[in-house]
C-alpha cells in the first residue's frame, strides 16, 4: 500500500494566482561515512573510526599522509572493508551487487580537496537497483503499523571519497591545535579528505518532508544496526541532500514542473523537513516571479539557513559533463565473484524491519517497545539471547520476552542515564538477564526486587541471579503462614479498605498490598500478596 501524507500538497490559499495546487516530488542522496580504521585509497586513520570508539576529535590536520595531500608519486590503494561494508549497506537495501565496477576521476577544484578531483564511481556503481519501503511516522517518531508505506527505489550506491572541511570562522577556544587569533580567508581541515563515502541516490519517489525524515531515519538506524556508520549528524557522518521540485496544476488545466533545487548538507532531521517545507512553501513563488521549468540547465544548488529558516541560492547545478569524468588511471576495477558477494550476504544480521514485526507479531511486544530495544542492535541481542535462554529453562517465550523488555527498557534503561552511558555500555549480560526472568517467573523475587537484582548483576556480573538474591535478602517469601500474618495485619489496620475490597472495589487493594509488603520488608510477592487478600476478603 502506498500513501501520501497530509503535507504533500500546497492548497489554493498558500499559492499565487493562476496555480491550484502544488504537489511535491523528492528525490534523495545520502551521504554516509562509513566506519574503516583507515580511509578509501590510504592507511592513513579515519576520523569516523575514531568518533566509533568514543575517542577525542583529532587535532586539525593530523589524519592525513601524501596520499591524502595529493603529493607527487603518492599511489592510492583500496580500501577491501570499505567495499564490503557498502555491499552489505546494498543488499540490506535490496540492491544488486555489480560484478564490475570502477574508479572515476570528478574533476573540481576547491581547497577541501587537494587533488583537485575526487575519485568517485560514475556510470558503474557498486550497487543499484534496490528498493525500500518507508513507513509513516507518528507525532511521536514512531512507526505507525497502521500507516500507508511509501515503496521508494534505490538508483544507486556509490562508493567515493569525502572531502576535508572548510571554517569560515575562527574555531572555537577549546578546538584541539587551535592557537587563537584572528582569521584572514578560511582555515582548511584535511582529516576528513579522503573518508570512504557511501552515496545512496533514490528515485523521485518520496511525496513530503514526512516521508522523507522516514526514510532519512530508516537509513541511519540501518547503516548503524549494520555497524556501516556511528550516523553522528553532528559529526557529519550522514548528510541529507533532497532533490526538490513539484507540479503546479494551473487554474486553466494546464500543469507546469518547477525547476529542481537541490538542498546541500542537511544534517539533522529537523533541518531536512524544514528546508522541504521551505521549498514546498516558496517555489510556486518562484514559478511565478520567473516562469522558469523544468529542463537541463535549471537545476540550483541552495544552502539551509537554519537561524532564517530559509534556503539560500549558492550556483547553478553542474551536470555530469562538466565534472569532466574519466577512469582512474592508478587504480583496478572492483570485480566481486559469486564467492565474495555470498560470504558478504552471508555477514548479514536480520535485519531490523525483519526483526520488528518478529518481535511484535510473534513475542507480542508494543510497537514502541519493539522500536526502544532495536535502537542499538548490541541491545537487541542480549535481549533475543535472553529470552532464548528463558524459554529453554520453560519459561514461555511472550512471558520471557515482555520480562526481559520491561526490565531492559526500565531498570536498565534507568540505570544508563544515571551513569551517563548508552543502553548498551551499562553492561547487560544475557545470561543474568535471563536468570532474573525466571526468577520472576517462578514468583522467586518481586518486580521491584528483579529490578534491584538486575541493578546489582551489573556491578556483580561473575555472580548468578539467584546467589545474588539470596545475598542481598530479595528472594520473595514462601512462608504462607508468615503472610498469613502479614495480610490479617494489613486488613485489621486497614478496616475500610478491606470492607470496599469485600464489596467488590479491587482498587482498594493497593493499600493492603503495599501494607503488606511493608511488613515482610519488601520480600512479599505482589502477586501472591493480592491471592491471599483477595481469598481471605472474598471467600
Amino acid at each position: 500500500m502506498t500513501g501520501t501524507s497530509n503535507d504533500s500538497r500546497s492548497h489554493s490559499s498558500d499559492l499565487p494566482a493562476g496555480v491550484a495546487s502544488f504537489d511535491l516530488v523528492i528525490g534523495m542522496e545520502v551521504h554516509v561515512e562509513l566506519t574503516t580504521r583507515t580511509k578509501m585509497f590510504t592507511r592513513a586513520p579515519s576520523p569516523v573510526w575514531a568518533d566509533a570508539a568514543g575517542e577525542p576529535e583529532p587535532t586539525p590536520n593530523t589524519l592525513i599522509d601524501p596520499v591524502v595531500l595529493a603529493l607527487p608519486g603518492a599511489l592510492p590503494v583500496m580500501n577491501k572493508a570499505a567495499v564490503e561494508i557498502s555491499m552489505r549497506v546494498g543488499l540490506a537495501l535490496g540492491c544488486e551487487i555489480a560484478g564490475f565496477s570502477k574508479w572515476d576521476r570528478k574533476g573540481y577544484f576547491y581547497p577541501d580537496l587537494p587533488k583537485g578531483y575526487q575519485l568517485s564511481q560514475y556510470d558503474l556503481p557498486l550497487c543499484f537497483d534496490g528498493a525500500v519501503d518507508v513507513p509513516t511516522l507518528d507525532d511521536a517518531g514512531f512507526i505507525d503499523p497502521d500507516g500507508p508505506v511509501r515503496r521508494v527505489r534505490i538508483e544507486r550506491a556509490h562508493l567515493e571519497e569525502d572531502a576535508g572541511k572548510l571554517l569560515h570562522e575562527p574555531p572555537s577556544a577549546d578546538t584541539p591545535g587551535w592557537q587563537g587569533g584572528p582569521v584572514h580567508g578560511s582555515i582548511v581541515d584535511w582529516n576528513r579528505a579522503g573518508t570512504p563515502l557511501l552515496e545512496i541516490v533514490t528515485a523521485p519517489d518520496l511525496r513530503s518532508a514526512a516521508e522523507a525524515v522516514s526514510y532519512g531515519r530508516l537509513l541511519r538506524d540501518l547503516c548503524r544496526w549494520l555497524d556501516a556508520s556511528p550516523g553522528v549528524m553532528q559529526r557529519g557522518h550522514m548528510r541529507f541532500e533532497p532533490n526538490i521540485n513539484g507540479v503546479l496544476k494551473l487554474t486553466d488545466g494546464r500543469t507546469v514542473k518547477t525547476p529542481i533545487v537541490e538542498i546541500k548538507n542537511l544534517n539533522s532531521f529537523r533541518a531536512l523537513r524544514d528546508a522541504i517545507e521551505f521549498e514546498r512553501r516558496a517555489q510556486p513563488g518562484r514559478w511565478a516571479e520567473d516562469g522558469a521549468e523544468f529542463g537541463p540547465g535549471t537545476k540550483t544548488t541552495r544552502g539551509w539557513d537554519d537561524a532564517r529558516s530559509v534556503t539560500v541560492l549558492q550556483r547553478s547545478k553542474e551536470d555530469a559533463h562538466d565534472y569532466r569524468y574519466f577512469p582512474d588511471p592508478d587504480l583496478p576495477p572492483v570485480v566481486v565473484d559469486d564467492a565474495w558477494l555470498e560470504a558478504v550476504r552471508a555477514s548479514l544480521p536480520e535485519l531490523p524491519a525483519e526483526r520488528r514485526e518478529r518481535y511484535t507479531e510473534v513475542l507480542g511486544l508494543s510497537v514502541r517497545d519493539a522500536a526502544a530495544l532495536l535502537d542499538e542492535r548490541a541491545v537487541s541481542d542480549v535481549f533475543d539471547e535472553a529470552v532464548r535462554i528463558a524459554a529453554d529453562s520453560g519459561v514461555g517465550r511472550s512471558a520471557a520476552a515482555r520480562a526481559a523488555c520491561g526490565l531492559i527498557l526500565q531498570a536498565a534503561a534507568r540505570l544508563a542515564n544515571e551513569r551517563s552511558v548508552a543502553l548498551a555500555s551499562v553492561g547487560l549480560r544475557a545470561d543474568r538477564l535471563a536468570e532474573i526472568v525466571q526468577l520472576r517467573d517462578a514468583g522467586d523475587v518481586s518486580a521491584n526486587a528483579a529490578e534491584e537484582l538486575l541493578a546489582a548483576s551489573l556491578d556483580e556480573p561473575a555472580t548468578d541471579a539467584r546467589a545474588l538474591a539470596e545475598a542481598r535478602g530479595l528472594l520473595a517469601v514462601r512462608d504462607t503462614a508468615a503472610l498469613d500474618a502479614w495480610c490479617d495485619e494489613a486488613i485489621e489496620a486497614h478496616a475500610e479498605p478491606a470492607q470496599q475490597v469485600r464489596d467488590g472495589n479491587d482498587k482498594a487493594l493497593g493499600r493492603l498490598i503495599g501494607d503488606v509488603r511493608k511488613r515482610s520488608g519488601g520480600q512479599a510477592d505482589a502477586a501472591m500478596v493480592r491471592e491471599h487478600l483477595l481469598k481471605k476478603l472474598r471467600d
